[in-house]
């Protein structure tokens, strides 16, 4: 189960990786699109053309400090370690579905399996904090019954 762990726990990073290069890609494009502005006759297009490139580049600088975020959260989280509890890098299987505690990074499949990954600061992620095998708990009017956390 470490292995299972160790997996999801790359597929986690590669995910916030890819968006940490989209944000960058992003922002260096819309740098290179104000630069490339030339001020011309109407000067209220290039001042417009302008702002617009900045409001472009400070969403993506704010997208990557999202990422950034994310990746200090997943380099907390100790894959090796085994628990009875669910807490951050757990693998929690359900009836309702298999889980991984740890950012919020959508499904994610491995060997032929699909787990969400969850934050536990998201809705589900809450519910399933220090939960342990045997347990359930109800979301959306919808009841989990935990199977087994590892």
């Amino acid at each position: 189960m470490i292995e299972l762990k160790a997996k999801l726990h790359a597929l986690c990073v590669t995910y916030v990786q890819s968006r940490m290069q989209a944000a960058q890609q992003a922002i260096a494009e819309a740098q290179q699109a104000q630069n490339d502005d030339t001020k011309s006759s109407a000067g209220d297009k290039y001042e417009t053309g302008r702002e617009m490139a900045q409001q472009e580049t400070n969403r993506n600088l704010a997208q990557l400090n999202e990422a950034n975020k994310l990746m200090v959260a997943l380099n907390h989280i100790a894959i090796n370690a085994a628990s009875e509890k669910a807490e951050p890098g757990s693998v929690i299987i359900t009836n309702n579905g298999n889980f991984y505690l740890a950012i919020s990074a959508g499904t994610l499949t491995l060997d032929g399996k699909n787990y969400i990954a969850v934050s536990p600061a998201s809705p589900i992620g809450y519910k399933l904090k220090d939960k342990r095998a045997g347990e359930a708990f109800i979301l959306n009017e919808k009841t989990y019954q935990i199977a087994s956390i590892t």
